[in-house]
């Protein structure tokens, strides 16, 4: 932990926070050092629901996988400052995302990589050894060892998403395996909002739209009325709440599909094909107008210099 800056005593303390631009830094150094490329991996296939304090503790004791993932989906925050999560349903499948808020935090392969694993790891130790994914989905480029990847995971593994996901299938997450124990539920959930208070600030209604827009944009249609069922309040109190901020859903969708974008071109060479499906868009043409409108510029005149 010395070699990459990191204080003993703050890996061995389950509640430490780093701040998480150099929280990835380390992780990517980390490998570099090792000579590892499949290190997030590697560690997150050896977590325990522990190592992951109440969060962790709270998916174990869940009833089902779906209950579960919904509960760490909500406290991935308290896990690390500026990450979203999801869980959601697209055509009968359950999605669960992951993804890092700040866009010009690359590369963050170990981190992304530990994290589907780790959820993967603590689903097995908690519900069933044999349970797979039904699909990887990985935002960053194709992995030095990919036959790893589907080894572990033992699902197929896409590369070049808009976010990280494990697509699962619904009959089995909503399959019964334990009683749920609410007193036990209860104190978890307290603790875990005593954390949140203590280390997170309150979330505005545009940053909590703004995380529902990065972990679904790609995944399915991003729209009022869906982003708005995600908050769990009406889309004419939404709408209300986001115009007396002075902006819109469309506006934000926009922001983010621009902000997404000159980072996939420039610290990535992802085909622009696949960054316009990343960004949502069916058309490549289409991308291509709406960057142009954002920028001045056409997208391939903002690769960096080493992509073809």
């Amino acid at each position: 932990m010395s070699r990459i800056g990191i204080d003993p005593a703050t890996s061995a303390d389950p509640y430490a926070l780093l701040p998480l631009a150099q929280y990835v830094d380390h992780f990517e150094r980390a490998a570099q050092v090792l000579g590892n490329q499949s290190l997030g991996l590697l560690v997150g296939m050896r977590m325990r629901p522990a190592d992951l304090g109440p969060a962790g503790v709270l998916l174990s004791i869940s009833p089902t996988i779906q209950s579960g993932l919904a509960r760490i989906a909500n406290d991935t925050s308290i896990l690390q400052e500026g990450t979203h999560s999801s869980l959601f349903e697209v055509g009968g499948d359950l999605v669960w995302t992951y993804r890092l808020s700040d866009s010009t935090i690359w590369p963050r392969r170990q981190d992304a990589e530990f994290s589907l694993a780790t959820v993967c790891q603590l689903i097995r130790q908690s519900f069933s050894p044999n349970w797979q994914p039904l699909e990887v989905h990985l935002e960053h480029g194709e992995h030095s060892d990919p036959h790893l990847l589907q080894k572990l995971f033992r699902a197929p593994v896409l590369f070049h998403q808009s976010a990280n996901r494990l697509i699962l299938s619904r009959d089995e997450a909503i399959r019964r395996h334990r009683t749920e124990d609410s007193g036990m539920i209860g104190i978890l959930e307290r603790h875990i909002a005593d954390l949140s208070q203590q280390h997170q600030p309150q979330a505005t209604v545009v940053d909590r739209v703004r995380r529902v827009i990065s972990v679904t944009l790609g995944q399915r249609p991003v729209t009022l009325t869906s982003v708005a069922a995600n908050l769990r309040m009406s889309a004419r109190s939404l709408q209300r709440y986001l115009a007396e901020e002075g902006t819109s859903i469309r506006a934000l969708v926009q922001e983010h599909r621009a902000d997404l974008a000159r980072t996939l071109l420039e610290k990535t060479d992802m085909p622009l094909s696949q960054v316009a499906l990343t960004l949502g868009y069916a058309d490549g043409t289409v991308f291509w107008r709406a960057y142009r409108s954002w920028t001045g510029q056409e997208p391939s005149a903002c690769r960096r210099p080493s992509a073809p």
